[in-house]
């Protein structure tokens, strides 16, 4: 059996492409766009909430949803508008 025997070049040339194929499905993942309607789950992960704080913003008129059978869907610009809307500019 032969043994075969690595280099710190051969190490280096591995590790430049490993990161070139992470750059490159990073690209990809963040190139595609999001859905149009999001579902409660979907949008309490997005903005890291529960589903009461999800509720309130529904019933005070701060998310504006459409209800189908029972399901509720969000329009994504509608709540990436609402956020750029509520954003807060600090002075230093």
């Amino acid at each position: 059996m032969a043994a075969t025997i690595i280099t710190t070049e051969d190490l280096h040339e591995f590790k430049i492409e490993l990161l070139d194929e992470i750059k490159t499905l990073l690209q990809n993942q963040s190139g595609q766009t999001p859905k149009k309607w999001l579902k409660s789950p979907e949008v309490r992960d997005l903005l890291g909430i529960s589903p009461g704080t999800l509720q309130n913003l529904r019933i005070n008129g701060t998310l504006p949803y459409s209800k189908i059978g029972g399901v509720l869907y969000y329009d994504y610009q509608e709540i990436a508008q609402i956020l750029e809307q509520n954003r807060i500019h600090n002075k230093f």
